[in-house]
């Protein structure tokens, strides 16, 4: 199973920008689809965006469509999250996932999670 660790939240302006790093350790990304999701207090967790081991799939939450973009470097055994445009609607803890093999937008198909990272989006 891959151990997952997410960096790059923080406090930001609405329309201000971030990226969200997951970094995966233990073992390689390799034949993983990875996600992320996000969970707001008193919410619950929701998928933002997922993509195949080969970036042959990619999805996106309506919410974020245009404005997010999910990437991923193989290489360097990590997953990105850019994330522009933002709103205080995107405020939340964001966490990704990584399953092996097939692309999926349930959280409970994901059996590799990060510790998740906050994002705080001001007005």
């Amino acid at each position: 199973q891959v151990q997952l660790v997410e960096s790059g939240g923080g406090l930001v302006q609405a329309g201000g920008s971030l990226r969200l790093s997951c970094a995966a350790s233990g073992r390689t990304f390799s034949g993983y689809a990875v996600a992320w999701f996000r969970q707001a207090p008193g919410k619950e967790r929701e998928f933002v965006a997922a993509m195949t081991w080969g970036s042959s799939s990619i999805s996106y939450a309506d919410s974020v469509k245009g404005r997010f973009t999910i990437s991923r470097d193989n290489a360097k055994n990590t997953v990105y999250l850019q994330m522009n445009s933002l709103k205080p609607d995107d405020t939340a803890v964001y966490y990704c996932a990584a399953r092996l093999l097939y692309f999926s937008v349930n959280p409970a198909d994901f059996n590799s999670w990060g510790q998740g990272t906050q994002v705080t989006v001001s007005s």
